[in-house]
């Protein structure tokens, strides 16, 4: 059957693009940006280099929607699996991003119009993923094998991704907003996925300022976007997601030098996280 008469399967996944990402049969279709054309050079660039972990863009369909190859796996949506929240998906997760920012070096993005990027200190040494949450990673076999959705991805850093991806997958913040086996653990898995990266010593210096600036441009971005009448975004914030970014931006301050000297390579003894609210201690997220 011809992929176009085969039916329509809606993707769940993110906020952005909520209701509007389909599944028709090898295939994805996802509405078209103003940034789209560089984000389409992004990933011919990709399969160009042989990377595996990305779709690969196939063209635009007779709706104008663009086509990319379906990635065969499973994407972390709610309820997180177990298996999603062990360290081992964890290290795969931050050996794919290192992968991933080996197969971009060599793309110039400078023809292209991209997303806004990340701020100037952060900025122009790669195209970064920018959104490497846990909806946009798809494991197979409890291992990551690939990153979608690059609707955000620009000029961006090595240091600007694994800040905000180890800021989602560890977590970073407060023990509170935690209910899974990942809590207590903000540490260790920090320092693990810096470790499982090979984040250089001279990004480990600048990994824990990242993660507070990649933390307020995110809700920065967010908050944009319900201004401007999205409708999934203004649903997430009016959730209490304000409440939890500042309480969360006051935690990233307060711990910055316990998380600082974990990412040492030889860290001194380690300090106790300080927990906001709840009265939490030791490790908590």
């Amino acid at each position: 059957m011809p992929e176009e008469r085969k039916p329509e399967v809606t993707l769940v996944g993110g906020l952005a693009n909520r209701g509007q990402v389909v599944r028709i049969g090898d295939t994805v279709r996802r509405p078209q940006r103003p940034t789209s054309p560089a984000t389409h050079a992004l990933l011919l660039h990709l399969d160009d280099v042989g990377f595996t972990g990305a779709p690969r863009f196939l063209g635009v369909d007779e709706q104008g929607r663009e086509v990319l190859s379906f990635v065969p796996g499973t994407a972390i949506t709610p309820p997180y699996p177990a298996w999603a929240l062990t360290d081992e998906a964890l290290a795969s997760v931050a050996a794919l991003l290192r992968d991933y920012h080996r197969a971009v070096a060599t793309f110039d993005p400078t023809p292209h119009v991209w997303s806004p990027s990340p701020p100037p200190a952060f900025a122009g040494e790669l195209v970064s993923h920018n959104d490497p949450n846990l909806d946009n990673v798809v494991f197979r076999d409890g291992r990551a094998v690939a990153l979608i959705d690059f609707d955000l991805a620009s000029p961006g850093s090595r240091v600007w991704d694994v800040a905000c991806a180890a800021r989602l997958w560890a977590p970073l913040r407060p023990a509170r907003y935690i209910d899974d086996t990942r809590r207590a653990r903000a540490v260790a898995r920090l320092r693990l996925f810096a470790d499982s990266y090979g984040l250089a010593d001279r990004d480990r210096v600048r990994l824990v300022s990242a993660v507070l600036q990649n933390h307020d441009w995110c809700y920065d971005a967010v908050g944009i976007a319900a201004a401007h009448g999205h409708a999934a975004f203004a649903e997430y914030l009016a959730g209490g997601a304000m409440e939890r970014a500042h309480e969360t931006r006051q935690w990233y301050l307060t711990n910055a030098d316990v998380l600082q000297e974990a990412l040492m390579r030889h860290p001194r003894r380690p300090r106790r996280l300080i927990g906001l609210a709840s009265g939490d201690g030791d490790l908590h997220t």
